[in-house]
């Protein structure tokens, strides 16, 4: 499988793209300029010489030709960004990685968009793609940290079903990540709102928290 990452230039995407690689996937990094995409790969494999990263740089458009294409512009570009390249998305699944947040002095507080979430813009922008929202809760900076494993869960939400199961399949791969079911495009709103919770508990206790839900045998 080969996975283009839309946006792979930002914090968020050439984090995942370095975590994804290192577990073995091929990935492209999509930016508005294949120089740029490839500057980006280049740094990843510099900083992280010993794990044989498999980075290919390009324009968005390549990335959104891959098989599996995640999204990880700035929230307030994502809608268009997909929308922009909808004829490479059609029937494909496509992840929704951003959340609308804001700083209001010491504060993170989540935003409101349109259609109540980021995941749902992105389907309602590429409604011929199996949109599902995934990804939201992990700092870019552990995403990134290729010498430490992540212990997380990964909650995603689809309205397709296959949509669901391939993203879980995809965060399986990367070991001390577990993909959770938490419904359908309805529960992206809180999911990526509680973003800023999570932000909060950062800066208070300068950690890196994430998401671990107990009881569940899976």
């Amino acid at each position: 499988m080969r996975v283009g990452i839309l946006g792979g230039t930002g914090p968020a995407g050439k984090a995942l793209a370095a975590r994804l690689a290192s577990a073995g996937i091929d990935v492209v990094i999509g930016s508005r300029s294949r120089e740029r995409g490839e500057e980006i790969c280049q740094q990843l494999r510099d900083k992280w010489p010993d794990h044989n990263l498999s980075l290919t740089g390009g324009e968005n458009v390549e990335a959104a030709s891959t098989e599996l294409v995640v999204v990880a512009t700035p929230w307030d570009a994502a809608a268009a960004t997909a929308a922009g390249l909808s004829q490479h998305l059609t029937d494909k699944v496509v992840i929704s990685m951003a959340n609308a947040l804001t700083r209001l002095g010491k504060d993170f507080v989540p935003l409101m968009p349109g259609r109540g979430s980021i995941t749902a813009g992105v389907q309602a922008a590429v409604p011929a793609a199996r949109v599902a929202g995934a990804f939201h809760h992990l700092p870019a900076h552990a995403l990134g940290d290729l010498d430490h494993t992540l212990e997380s869960d990964v909650l995603i939400c689809a309205d397709h079903p296959d949509a669901a199961t391939t993203t879980a399949e995809l965060v399986a791969k990367i070991p001390g990540l577990r993909p959770v079911h938490v419904g359908s495009l309805d529960a992206a709103a809180p999911v990526e709102s509680f973003t800023a919770v999570l932000l909060q508990v950062n800066v208070r206790y300068k950690t890196r928290a994430a998401i671990r839900i107990t009881g569940l045998d899976i």
